[in-house]
C-alpha cells in the first residue's frame, strides 16, 4: 500500500466516533495509583483509570513531561477503556537518580514498559508513545516483541536518535537542557516546552507544564543522548498494527522521523495533522481521541 493510501486511511480512523469521544465527554474517576519496580531498582509511579475488563491503553509521555500530559485522553476515554499512564524514569513522581548512566541505556527504558505492564495487570494493551516515548517503545519491542500488545500508536515519536531526523531546534536544545548553568537550563526548558506547540496552550496550563518539566534532573538530559538505536528499525517493522500520528508543524522532529516508519512497516498507517505541532493529542484532542479509540477498539 503506498504512502498516500495509508495517509488517507490513518486520517479517517475513528471519525464516525468523534462526537462520542470528544474531550471532556467523560469525567475520569479517582485513579488507582501503583508503583512499578524497574530492572535496576527504580520506583516508577503510575496511575490507572477505567474498567480492567475494557480494551487497554498504555500512555507513554515524552522528554520533560509527565503522566499529567495525557489528562485530555483520560477524561475522554476512561469510560470505555482501561487507561494507564506512568512517569518515565527521572520524570514526575518516579525515581530520579543523579547519574546519567541510568538514562543512557535504552534497554532499561524498554524494560520499564514491561515492568509497568506487569504492575498494572495489563493483558494486551495498545502502546501509545509520544516523542521520547516512541524510543522507549522501540526498545520494548526489540526486547519483548509485540505478542503481548494489541498495537502501537507512535505520536510525533522519536524512532531513531539521528541528527538528520531531528530539527535544528531540537538539536540546539540537547546541549542547553543539559547545561551546568542553571539560568541557561531554565531558559531552555521554557523554550523547549513552547516549541512543542503550534497551537499554544492557555497560560495557566503552560505554567503547570513548566512545573513538571522543571522537575526533570539534568542527568536525564545528559543520559538520553547516549541511547542507542540498534535493532529498533527491525522491531518497528515487525509490529502487526501500527498508527503513526504526526503534526505537520512539528518543530522538534523532522517529517522523515515519522514517515520512515511507513517504509519500515508496510502495515503502518499515517495520520497527518495539518496546523498542529509536536503535541497532536493536546492541540487537536477531539480528533486524536477518536482515532485512538477506534484503533484501540480494534
Amino acid at each position: 500500500m503506498d504512502i498516500s493510501r495509508r495517509l488517507m486511511l490513518g486520517s479517517s480512523l475513528g471519525m464516525a466516533a468523534l462526537a462520542a469521544v470528544a474531550p471532556g465527554s467523560a469525567t475520569a474517576a479517582t485513579p488507582e495509583t501503583f508503583t512499578a519496580r524497574s530492572r535496576d531498582g527504580l520506583a516508577l509511579s503510575g496511575q490507572a483509570w477505567g474498567d480492567p475488563g475494557h480494551p487497554e491503553i498504555l500512555l507513554i509521555h515524552g522528554l520533560g513531561q509527565s503522566r499529567l500530559s495525557w489528562e485530555l485522553q483520560v477524561a475522554a476515554l476512561a469510560d470505555r477503556f482501561r487507561i494507564v499512564a506512568y512517569d518515565l524514569r527521572g520524570h514526575g513522581d518516579s525515581d530520579k537518580p543523579d547519574d546519567a548512566a541510568v538514562y543512557g541505556d535504552g534497554t532499561l527504558w524498554g524494560d520499564d514498559i514491561q515492568a509497568v505492564r506487569a504492575a498494572a495487570g495489563l493483558r494486551r494493551p495498545v502502546l501509545v508513545g509520544w516523542s521520547l516515548g516512541g524510543l522507549a517503545i522501540g526498545h520494548y519491542l526489540a526486547r519483548h516483541g509485540d505478542e503481548a500488545i494489541a498495537g502501537v500508536n507512535l505520536v510525533a515519536a522519536v524512532t531513531r536518535l539521528s541528527p538528520e531526523l531531528l530539527t535544528p531546534t531540537s538539536r540546539d536544545h540537547a546541549g542547553l537542557l543539559a547545561s551546568s548553568d542553571l539560568a541557561v537550563r531554565i531558559a531552555a526548558i521554557e523554550r523547549f516546552l513552547a516549541a512543542c506547540f503550534a497551537r499554544p496552550p492557555a497560560a495557566e496550563a503552560f505554567r503547570r507544564m513548566l512545573v513538571f518539566n522543571g522537575m526533570v534532573p539534568r542527568a536525564v538530559q545528559q543520559g538520553i543522548v547516549r541511547i542507542g538505536s540498534d535493532g529498533l528499525d527491525q522491531a518497528f517493522g515487525r509490529v502487526d498494527r501500527m498508527l503513526v500520528t504526526y503534526g505537520a508543524l512539528d518543530a522538534l522532529t523532522a517529517p522523515e522521523m515519522s514517515r520512515r516508519v511507513l517504509d519500515l512497516n508496510p502495515r503502518a498507517r499515517l495520520s497527518l495533522y495539518e496546523g498542529v505541532g509536536h503535541t497532536p493529542f493536546y492541540e487537536d484532542p477531539g480528533r486524536f481521541n477518536a482515532e485512538l479509540a477506534a484503533f484501540a477498539a480494534g
